[in-house]
Order: structure tokens, then C-alpha cells, then sequence
């Protein structure tokens, strides 16, 4: 006889007590008394009813599911959330560390995705984009984190730090201000808001914040190069070479660190010293247009003149957007006797900046060098019309007339300048020259001793007293200025670049654009 199955085996009342247990613990009353017919039934036939215990026992399975699926509470769902997008965060925020933006940020999208009023998401989103350049969309990220959350001092520093990179300077310092209000001893927005008074000269205000940088911040380039910017334009010179000294080290392939090293020792008359500094920062950087033209000053203050014409063209090439550059150049050539080359980079200037007057004046000053009268009186009335006070254009446009016998208005324009300033020695030199020339040599001879007076050196005004007072019968007195002309113009003619008559340059030293921190 064939074997019956195990569950077969069962005695007929384990069955039936296997499925009243079955059918109390997973069904209600109504079911478990039609459950007990069902069994009344089927209890002489024993395979139907262990058959039946095996299909309840198979739903059991599905029902202890479905009990374990049954909606949590709200407090539950809220707590497991709250706990993932903790955890999430976490997540981020360590692979941020790590230097794994790309990885971070589909972490932080989920985040955002599933809890869009989470401050801290839209904060570290903000800082990925940021430090892609994506400044419009991390500036968004770092708005939205402050309107969930006012009072977070992080994203109110991150944001200050992208203002000053998108370079609104002042917004940056609300920015910084605010984080400093309430955390006085935030590190980086006081080494920040310092950095953005340096960009905004504000050196007063700078240097107390940057003087707190922490040691590891004073081991950065651009703390140490700005704070010793701050400390140069308030002439703490030793304070500013150490901190140039120390940027240099830091990144010995900056230039603008010896740059200001030069300046200082330029101060000092330390002119060898300053020349060295600047000769090697154009060296590491060959386009500095401002060291080249610190070089060129140094070779023109040495009598170099000539030399100096190299590196201030140079600076002129470089950077053709700073008027003293071309004021350098063609006041150099003017110099050199060389007056045709001044008279075109003058004009140059003048084609990039129309609305100077200097512009101008010095074209008129270079055209009456060249004998270029009708040239010289027109730019001369073009700086005026730009400039009315202009005493240089009025005593030189009243030379020009005078030269051309317009000897009325040559005089009311140099009488005009010397009663804006009484002495200017010019104005009043010519207009002693326009007397004499008019033949009223009692006025004459007042005029050109104030001209004396102002410039006892120069011989021209000493050859015109002489003729005055050979005019007057004066002999003595007139044999004496002669001898002194003669004397003088020996020595003037031995010393050539010495001309000065025409005061065409600009003693501007040309300020350095400084770098973004």
C-alpha cells in the first residue's frame, strides 16, 4: 500500500484545531462560526480538511503583509522623513568636503525634490553652483535658504561672497555686516567685509578686520597682497613690505606684489632699489603696463630720457586706456627736440579722449612747437571750451595770438590767467614779451621782473628785461641782464632735456587696478 503524504498523516483533531486557530487569529466571529459548519462538514473526510488548513495557512502569509502595510501615523512618517533627509544631507555635505560636487548634487536635487522647504539644501545647492559659476541660479538657491530660514548666518555669508565676486562691492558689505551683527566673531566674514573695503578704498575700515585674520588666513596670497595694499595707501610702509614680502613668497609668479615694493622704495628715493623691483616684475609678467611705466619714470628722473621712451611706450601699447600714459610718452619726445612725434601721440589722446581738456592743451602746446599756429590756437580754444579756467590754454593761446599779431586779444587772455594766479610764471613772461613788442616798455619791464622773480633761471626772461631797459636808456641795468642771459643760456645749452618751458607733463603716477581677491 502506497504511503500517504505527511500533512495526510495528521490526526484529524491537530487539523482541526491548527484551523480554528488559523481562522480566530486572521478572520472575525462571523467568519469563524461559518469556518465551524465548514468543519462539521468535512470532518469524516480528513484529506478535505487538512486541505483546507493548508490554504488558510498559505493566506496567512499575505495577511501578515498586509497588517504590516497599514498606513503609519503621521508623527511616524514624519519622523522617518526627517531622519532620511538628515541622513541624505550628511551625505552631501561630506562629499562637498571631499571635493565631490557632482556626486553631491543629485543627493541634494532628491532632497529638494522630496523636501523643498529645507533651508540647508537650497544652501549646499547654492554653493555647487556657485563654485561652477552658475552665480544667477546659486544666487536664487542662497535666496530661497534665507527666506525658509532668516536667520542663517551660513547662507547670508555664502551669498555676501558671491555678491563680491559678481563684483556688487556694496551689497557684499551688507551682506558681511549682517552675518557680523549676529556673530561678531564670524572668521571669514570679517577677513571678507575687509577684503571689500580694500576693493572700495576704504582702507580705514580694512585693516582692523584684516589685522584679525587667523594664521591660516594669513598664509593666503590674497590676504596678505590686499592687507598690504590697505596698509600702503595709509603710508604704514614697513607694515605693507611685510605683507608684500610675504605675498610674494607666497606666489613668487605674481607681479603686482613687487610692483608695490617698488613704489614704496620709490618714496624712499630708494630709486635703484625701486627700479630692480619693477625690472623683475616685468619680467614675470612682460604686459604690466604699470611697472613698465614706473621704469620709464625712473630712467627720465636719472636724465635717461631716451631710455625711458621704451617702456613708456611699452605702457602706452599696454594699456591705451590711461591718459597719462600718452601724456608720458609725447611729453618725452617733447623733450628729445623731437616734437613732430609728441604732436602725434598728442593727437592720438585727443582721438581717445575728446573730452579732456589736456587733451588738447597739449596738442596746442606740441602744434606751436611745430610752428603749426592755426592747429595750436584751435585745440587751445577746444580745451578752453572744455575747461574756461584752463590758465595754461589762456597763456598759451595768448602767446599764439600774440605771435600773430593779434596783440589786443593776446593780452586780455594773458591779463585773463595771470588774475586766476598772479604767478604763473608763463602768463606773465609772455605777456612782458607782448609789451616789449608793443613797444610799452615801463609796463613791460613790471611784468617780466614778476617773471623773473617766479623763474630767476630762466634766460629768456632776461633777455627780454634787457631789451626793455635798452628801450628805457637804461644801460647799466640792461648790460647786466644780458650778462645774465648769456651766463644762463651757456648753462642751458650744456644741459640738454632740460626744457620746461611748456610744463607738458603730467606728474600723475598711474594708479594699479587691483586684482579680484
Amino acid at each position: 500500500m502506497a504511503k500517504r503524504p505527511l500533512l495526510l498523516q495528521f490526526r484529524h483533531r491537530c487539523a482541526t484545531v491548527i484551523l480554528l486557530r488559523l481562522l480566530l487569529k486572521f478572520l472575525d466571529v462571523t467568519y469563524a462560526m461559518i469556518s465551524l459548519l465548514i468543519i462539521r462538514l468535512f470532518h469524516r473526510d480528513r484529506t478535505a480538511l487538512c486541505a483546507l488548513v493548508i490554504v488558510l495557512s498559505a493566506l496567512w502569509i499575505p495577511i501578515q503583509i498586509c497588517a504590516q502595510e497599514q498606513p503609519s501615523s503621521p508623527q511616524t512618517i514624519a519622523t522617518r522623513d526627517a531622519e532620511w533627509v538628515m541622513s541624505e544631507l550628511r551625505s552631501a555635505s561630506l562629499l562637498l568636503q571631499s571635493g565631490k560636487p557632482n556626486d553631491a548634487e543629485p543627493i541634494l536635487r532628491r532632497i529638494i525634490a522630496a523636501a523643498p522647504r529645507n533651508p540647508d539644501a537650497h544652501n549646499l545647492l547654492g554653493i555647487i553652483l556657485d563654485q561652477r559659476g552658475q552665480f544667477k541660479n546659486a544666487e536664487g538657491e542662497y535666496r530661497e535658504a534665507l527666506r525658509l530660514n532668516p536667520d542663517s548666518i551660513s547662507s547670508l555669508a555664502n551669498l555676501g561672497v558671491l555678491l563680491a565676486h559678481t563684483g556688487r562691492a556694496t551689497e557684499a558689505i551688507r551682506a558681511f555686516e549682517s552675518v557680523l551683527q549676529r556673530s561678531p566673531d564670524h572668521p571669514q566674514a570679517t577677513l571678507n567685509l575687509g577684503l571689500e573695503y580694500v576693493t572700495l578704498g576704504d582702507y580705514v575700515r580694512a585693516v582692523p578686520l584684516l589685522e584679525r585674520a587667523t594664521p591660516p588666513d594669513l598664509q593666503r596670497y590674497e590676504v596678505r597682497f590686499n592687507r598690504g595694499i590697505a596698509f600702503y595707501n595709509l603710508k604704514r610702509y614697513d607694515e605693507a613690505v611685510n605683507d608684500f614680502e610675504t605675498a610674494s613668497a607666497l606666489s613668487p609668479n605674481k607681479a603686482e606684489p613687487l610692483y608695490f615694493l617698488g613704489l614704496i622704495h620709490w618714496s624712499r628715493h630708494e630709486d635703484e632699489t625701486a627700479a630692480e623691483l619693477w625690472n623683475r616684475a616685468v619680467t614675470v609678467r612682460p604686459d604690466f603696463a604699470e611697472a613698465n611705466f614706473m621704469l620709464g619714470e625712473a630712467f627720465r628722473k636719472n636724465q635717461r630720457t631716451q631710455a625711458a621712451v621704451e617702456f613708456y611706450q611699452r605702457a602706452l601699447d599696454q594699456e591705451p586706456s590711461l591718459f597719462v600714459y600718452y601724456a608720458r610718452l609725447g611729453g618725452t619726445y617733447f623733450l628729445l627736440g623731437q616734437h613732430d612725434k609728441a604732436l602725434e601721440i598728442f593727437q592720438r589722446a585727443t582721438q581717445r579722449f575728446p573730452e579732456m581738456p589736456e587733451a588738447h592743451y597739449f596738442v596746442g602746446v606740441a602744434a606751436r612747437a611745430t610752428a603749426s599756429y592755426d592747429l595750436a590756437e584751435a585745440e587751445l580754444r577746444k580745451s578752453l571750451a572744455l575747461k574756461p579756467d584752463n590758465i595754461d590754454a589762456l597763456a598759451q593761446l595768448g602767446f599764439i595770438l600774440g605771435e600773430r599779431d593779434r596783440y589786443d586779444e593776446a593780452e586780455k587772455l594773458l591779463r585773463q590767467a595771470i588774475g586766476i594766479n598772479k604767478k604763473h610764471f608763463y602768463a606773465n613772461y609772455d605777456l612782458g614779451r607782448l609789451l616789449v613788442k608793443s613797444k610799452r616798455f615801463e609796463e613791460a619791464l613790471a611784468v617780466l621782473r614778476q617773471a623773473a622773480t617766479l623763474k630767476p633761471n630762466h634766460p629768456s626772461v632776461h633777455y627780454q628785461l634787457f631789451i626793455a631797459l635798452s628801450r628805457l636808456k637804461r644801460r647799466a641795468e640792461a648790460d647786466n641782464e644780458l650778462a645774465t642771459f648769456k651766463q644762463l643760456d651757456d648753462k642751458f645749452k650744456a644741459q640738454p632735456n632740460q626744457e620746461d618751458d611748456l610744463e607738458i607733463e603730467s606728474s600723475a603716477v598711474p594708479s594699479l587696478t587691483l586684482p579680484n581677491h
